[in-house]
């Protein structure tokens, strides 16, 4: 009995067991509550297949997508000083830290890059909400100035995507001394000549929104983004009324001219290219005209590149 008990039953059970099914498979549109096969989505760029709700995609997939033939060099951002507050609230600031970095794999919250999109040189930055809410901290200064400082020496036009939910409150006022910062970053683009283009996807709050986010020459949204200041929450709350329908929503300031463009995240390659060859007053780019896979080899560069001709001097 004790022979059927310990050994024959388990091998049977082990043999008709169903097999755990990974939990990272499937996705759940938040939206409409479909059911999404992680590969179907992925090349759908993070977009329903059901709905078209724009899911949140990571900046390292977004660049892969924009780049010509997905090649792009990042951009050496200098390192702040590590929890200059020494900050604490259910958990120390490195704990979180170390937390974000384990889920999303990138060391911050925001990526810079340099490449080709449409044969037309850029700088992009990009910001990860699944890293603390894509909270502006120190690092997200340097990140801005790092890249805009490259764009400059590189004369190529700056292209950030932006994701935040405000400023990074482990580091207090550091955190908001990064908006004149970001704004002194644009202010060198200006003086230089170069296109500053910013996507604004969701949400895009708080002193984001206050800085940065709203300081391009040309504002792109993805569809139904959040982009404001305070939440709806918070303003219904404080003024006791009932808001507008899709009241701070994209196509709302789109159509009170907050915004130039709403553009739908498959879409939105093309649509730079053709924006930034405008700006820079250069020809159309020609169809399927990319380099060959391996043409280019990724890897880092350096702030301290020779300086390149600026975009404005070869227009002239």
């Amino acid at each position: 009995m004790n022979w059927i008990t310990n050994y024959v039953r388990p091998r049977i059970n082990s043999l008709f067991s169903r097999r755990e099914v990974p939990e990272n498979l499937w996705t759940k549109c938040p939206e409409c509550g479909t059911m999404l096969f992680h590969r179907e989505l992925a090349d759908n760029l993070n977009v329903c297949t059901s709905c078209d709700h724009h899911l949140a995609i990571s900046p390292r997939d977004r660049f892969k997508a924009l780049f010509d033939g997905g090649i792009f060099n990042e951009v050496k951002v200098p390192e702040p000083v590590a929890d200059p507050l020494s900050f604490r609230d259910q958990k120390k600031y490195p704990d979180r830290m170390k937390a974000a970095q384990k889920s999303t794999g990138e060391k911050e919250a925001m990526l810079v890059a340099e490449g080709e999109i449409g044969r037309t040189p850029i700088v992009a930055v990009a910001q990860n909400f699944a890293f603390m809410g894509g909270s502006m901290g120190m690092y997200v200064g340097n990140a801005i100035i790092a890249a805009a400082e490259a764009a400059v020496r590189l004369g190529r036009p700056l292209v950030l995507f932006s994701a935040a939910g405000g400023a990074r409150m482990q580091e207090g006022i550091l955190s908001l001394m990064q908006m004149p910062r970001s704004t002194v970053a644009v202010e060198m683009l200006k003086e230089a000549g170069l296109p500053y283009i910013v996507v604004l996807t969701h949400p895009t709050t708080g002193g984001v929104t206050a800085s940065y986010a709203m300081l391009g020459d040309i504002q792109i949204s993805e569809p139904n983004a959040l982009i404001c200041f305070a939440g709806p929450r918070v303003i219904e709350q404080t003024i006791r009324e009932k808001l507008p329908e899709g009241f701070q929503r994209a196509e709302y300031l789109l159509e009170h001219g907050m915004l130039d463009r709403v553009t739908h995240r498959k879409q939105l390659r093309e649509e730079l290219i053709t924006i930034l060859r405008m700006t820079l007053r250069e020809p159309a780019a020609v169809v399927a005209d990319l380099p060959a896979p391996g043409q280019i080899e990724t890897g880092q560069i350096e702030t301290t590149q020779p300086e390149a001709e600026p975009a404005a001097a070869r227009a002239e």
